[in-house]
């Protein structure tokens, strides 16, 4: 039944200005502006479309994961956009001063949108 869908995300803000211009200006990506909101355009044809809601809650997971061949050239170039990352001192997903987890052959660095939501950069396989 859903073979030949192309299946796409979705997920919701409280203002989509401040969306437009993260996702747009901040992370650089194609959009298009439609009634209901704004459709994200990923490499590789994905698609996410993001709508507005007025009692939005932000995601308590990641929503958005962006693979990068060097975590600490991203990490670097976001943080210089404005970005910052989430450090964790505790529990199981301990970060560096930089907020990069790099136990278990994933790097991986959390940070958030205006509305709260949870996205990422990561390098998978690397030493």
């Amino acid at each position: 039944m859903f073979t030949i869908t192309k299946a796409f995300g979705s997920f919701s803000v409280d203002d989509l200005q401040k969306a437009k211009e993260f996702y747009g200006e901040t992370l650089g990506l194609e959009f298009s502006e439609m009634p209901e909101g704004l459709e994200l355009h990923i490499s590789g044809g994905t698609r996410v479309f993001i709508y507005p809601k007025p009692d939005h809650i932000p995601a308590t997971f990641t929503i958005l994961n962006f693979p990068v061949d060097h975590i600490e050239e991203a990490v670097n170039e976001l943080t210089k956009r404005g970005i910052r990352f989430e450090v964790y001192d505790e529990g199981a997903l301990k970060t560096d001063e930089k907020g990069i987890f790099r136990d278990g052959g994933i790097k991986i660095a959390w940070f958030k949108d205006p509305a709260g939501n949870f996205l990422s950069v990561l390098e998978e396989g690397r030493d």
